[in-house]
């Protein structure tokens, strides 16, 4: 990064855009997109300590910025007690960041191999690298899910209730082991890998299909379990190991009507009995016990109930160890309350946001370039961080210009869309607004209390300790016309002075 020493003002005192800058590109929305090709994509420095009283400001907007960064200086003058401040409290201390990612759905993995092998490395960089997103979470698919080419699992043998024809698929060893290989190298070191199940083999459930309302039959509780060991132990043997499993994908979806792409259904007593009967037992006795296994992976505003019935029982506190959630309701109800509840009654279970995507409800599944859907996904995750979520992870790392592919055509958008034909993929604001948190809020931070005095309005904020010691403020002005002018104050270095733009994300680093 651009360092200049000199003056102790609140002042500008260098510019520096990424490493390699942005080569933006409007495809007639709201913003721009920056594209990537197999020699070129943008990158930004590596985050790296400060000397004490400078500040990293880094910037993304709407018109024209992409990770621009500029160094301040903390003022230690006379504040002007009636303006708008956040002021830094390192003394409230909540949860430790468990981290940051995306998904390796089937879909992400075709699309990324049908790039030529240098894009295809820029395109993994762009988010396991220092230089990129800094991801270390990774979610993956067991069997096939609606990003799949198709509907399958992994015994779809009828009536094999011993597994004796369970065999990964080839988009297990073809596409998503190699990939994940590939980030893990890039990353150097593992990744936190959590894998989920959409769907049970059809034999095995009430409905003998893949998809619409079916419930596991109970005969095959321990087949089932015995189904998850199966997938860790094959993938064990390809030198990929997982951190976390949740029990169940969206379990709500297998008792809606006429569902079109794989699911199962699962109520919060049935949920509970597997897991403490089957689930829990099976990977404890097959050498998973330490594996983080998480329940409900569905929408916030049902999770406090779920919660209460699943921890019911009280040999379930041994198995579970978190909530996985999903973010598709945030939006439509409004409900982070719902996350202290939970919070409170089980201090010892983390939350972890498991999955989130644009596109799923707007009249377009892709939209390149749209600036409101990265607004989205960066007011969601500072809202939940302030509600004791310990990570969020993305859905598809990438999709191609349709959204997909998706075998039952639910097609979404994502933050790095492929674009084959042409050798390029495209990095949306999306990706931008997700990076304001993942590269500097890292794995292991502490959430602290940021407060408010003089009403701070319009503004979504949250911010964290590193485990460097420094501090790792994030905010963002949603509103369309009008610049917010605030003060940020640390008790401990001083007080800056800042002047945010309409449609406007920044980060603020900062080290004693």
């Amino acid at each position: 990064m651009w360092l200049k020493l000199g003056v102790a003002l609140a002042i500008v005192v260098g510019l520096a855009s990424a490493a390699k800058p942005c080569v933006p590109r409007e495809f007639h929305r709201t913003s721009f997109v920056c594209v990537c090709n197999s020699t070129f994509c943008d990158e930004a420095d590596p985050v790296e300590a400060l000397p004490v009283g400078q500040v990293l400001k880094v910037t993304t907007d709407k018109i024209a910025n992409r990770f621009t960064e500029v160094v301040t200086f903390f003022n230690n003058g006379q504040i002007d007690e009636n303006r708008p401040q956040l002021v830094i409290n390192r003394d409230e201390v909540g949860q430790q960041i468990k981290g940051w990612g995306g998904a390796f759905t089937d879909s992400a993995a075709i699309n990324i191999a049908s790039l030529n092998r240098s894009a295809q490395d820029l395109l993994v960089e762009a988010y396991f690298a220092k230089t990129g997103l800094d991801y270390n979470i990774g979610r993956v698919n067991i069997g096939g899910c609606d990003f799949s080419t198709r509907p399958y699992t992994y015994v779809d043998t009828p009536g094999d209730v011993d597994l004796e024809t369970f065999a990964l698929a080839e988009e297990d060893t073809d596409y998503k082991i190699p990939l994940i290989k590939k980030a893990e190298s890039v990353r150097g070191k593992k990744l936190k890998l959590f894998a989920s199940p959409w769907t049970a083999p059809p034999w095995m459930k009430t409905n003998n299909d893949y998809t619409g309302i079916g419930y596991l039959k109970t005969e095959y509780y321990s087949a089932w379990a015995n189904y998850f060991v199966k997938f860790l132990d094959d993938y064990k043997r390809e030198v990929v190991q997982f951190w976390g499993l949740t029990a169940q994908n969206e379990p709500l979806h297998g008792s809606a009507f006429d569902f079109k792409f794989n699911c199962m259904g699962w109520n919060a007593s049935q949920q509970r009995i597997f897991v403490v009967n089957n689930l829990g037992p099976a990977l404890e006795l097959a050498g998973y016990g330490d594996l983080q296994l998480m329940v409900f992976d569905d929408q916030r505003s049902f999770l406090s109930d779920w919660a209460d019935e699943v921890m019911s029982d009280p040999k379930a506190d041994a198995y579970i160890d978190g909530f996985a959630v999903h973010w598709y309701l945030d939006n439509w109800v409004d409900l982070p309350f719902v996350l202290n509840l939970v919070h409170e009654k089980y201090p010892n279970k983390f939350i972890l946001y498991s999955e989130a995507c644009n596109g799923d409800v707007e009249p377009e599944d892709v939209s390149l370039g749209s600036w409101n859907r990265g607004e989205k996904y960066l007011h969601n995750i500072l809202e939940n961080i302030n509600y004791h979520v310990v990570g969020w992870t993305d859905w598809n790392l990438a999709l191609d210009l349709q959204g997909g592919p998706n075998w039952a055509g639910n097609f979404v958008d994502a933050p790095i869309i492929v674009n084959p034909e042409a050798g390029e993929f495209y990095k949306q604001p999306m990706y931008y607004a997700l990076g304001h948190v993942t590269r500097f809020m890292p794995e292991g931070s502490f959430k602290i209390q940021v407060n408010e005095v003089n009403g701070v309005s319009h503004l979504t904020f949250a911010a964290v300790e590193r485990p460097d010691g420094g501090v790792a403020l994030t905010l963002m002005n949603r509103d369309l016309e009008i610049p917010r002018s605030i003060v940020i104050v640390d008790p401990e270095q001083g007080y800056l002075d800042v002047e945010v733009a309409p449609s406007s994300m920044h980060t603020f680093v900062y080290w004693n």
